[in-house]
């Protein structure tokens, strides 16, 4: 529990040392966000604002877990750290083309899939090889857990691809992506805790004291954004936790708003491809929200407010196998 705990702190403090060091560097290097035109029209005063600052809180974490496991190092957790840096390293990538390159849309589609496959495949085929994850799936509210044998290979995968990219459409407003990513923080490193996982608790803990650390920065109005670098870590690495511990049904639950802004978007497409008519007045949802007239924060305490009340349902759903 005490090694938890200081995984927590030393991971948000040294995130908060780095920011008086790594944005000013930004901004020396231009490493500045380019705003997408169809976004919202009062987003473009943002232009500018360093971003890439994800690697804050890669840092926080990656220095924070290893020195914490120095003594025990498990081949598990540098499988974990290996995923969730290389999904970070692909929106670096990204992160790169566009303000370098003065690509606006970064990477391609296709490009971007190809790589995020690639880092989930040798991901989970690693902890499945391994032995270090087990083929069972615990079923939220029941005492279940259904064994799938071979397929939690692909379906880990799919589990992985759908966060990554449902966090990185979260990350559209001053500290949403990280609030609601501390909060499933909290609430994977206490199940980690209970089911005695420690190594995958101390990564939990160091991950989530990263986003505290980086809200210092990164809360309205922000003074960097994580960019494609820190969303798509953040997206690999709850998603990684969860897989570690039988528990990626869960992620419907206390990634809810990672869910429901993803959805938005597909509903937003088909909507206007099939009827030529928009359900949203913007997507993802927070755009529509702020569309309505809803302020940056509130929409952010909203959302942070619903992922609480999502987490204590998963909490209850989990009883029984937990407790």
């Amino acid at each position: 529990m005490q090694e938890i705990i200081v995984s927590f702190v030393v991971s948000t403090v040294i995130c908060v040392l780095l920011g008086p060091i790594v944005i000013p560097l930004l901004r020396r290097l231009k490493f500045g966000q380019s705003i997408r035109e169809e976004g919202p029209a009062w987003h473009a005063k943002k232009s500018g604002t360093p971003t890439i600052g994800g690697i804050m809180f890669i840092l926080s974490t990656c220095i924070a877990t290893l020195i914490l496991c120095y003594h025990d190092l498990h081949r598990r957790i540098l499988i974990l750290l290996f995923t969730a840096v290389g999904f970070g390293l692909v929106g670096f990538i990204d992160d790169f083309i566009k303000v370098i390159l003065k690509r606006n849309l970064g990477l391609t589609a296709l490009q971007k899939f190809l790589l995020q496959l690639l880092i989930a495949v040798l991901g989970v085929t690693a902890l499945y090889y391994f032995g270090d994850v087990g083929t069972g799936l615990i079923v939220p509210f029941t005492t279940l857990v259904v064994d799938i044998g071979i397929w939690i290979v692909p379906f880990s995968v799919l589990v992985m691809l759908a966060t990554v990219n449902s966090v990185n459409l979260t990350d559209g407003l001053d500290g949403l992506a990280s609030t609601v990513t501390l909060l499933v923080g909290i609430f994977l490193t206490i199940v980690a805790l209970l089911k005695r996982d420690w190594d995958i608790a101390i990564f939990s803990a160091a991950m989530t004291g990263g986003c505290l650390g980086f809200l210092c920065f990164n809360k309205y109005p922000a003074k960097v954004f994580m960019g494609d670098t820190g969303s798509l870590f953040l997206g690999g690495a709850v998603s990684v936790i969860a897989i570690s511990l039988e528990l990626p049904l869960i992620l419907l639950l206390i990634g809810g708003v990672y869910l429901i802004e993803t959805l938005s978007v597909i509903l937003q497409v088909a909507s206007f491809k099939l009827t030529g008519k928009r359900i949203f007045k913007m997507s993802p949802l927070h755009h529509h929200f702020e569309m309505c007239g809803m302020k940056e924060t509130r929409i952010v305490l909203l959302f942070a407010a619903a992922t609480v009340v999502l987490c204590g349902i998963a909490f209850i759903g989990l009883y029984n196998i937990v407790w």
